[in-house]
């Protein structure tokens, strides 16, 4: 994967949801989200 930042990683995943993009590339984002320790959740 390409490197991000934090804010990027947190636009991609929401962008990949928001469009119904493939679940992999969706649980792939989410998972460095969290292990960045980052709330992927909408404010």
């Amino acid at each position: 994967m390409k490197i991000m930042s934090n804010e990027m990683l947190v636009a991609a995943y929401r962008d990949a949801e928001k469009k119904g993009q493939e679940r992999e590339w969706i649980k792939l984002l989410k998972s460095e989200l969290i292990k960045r320790g980052l709330n992927p959740s909408k404010s």
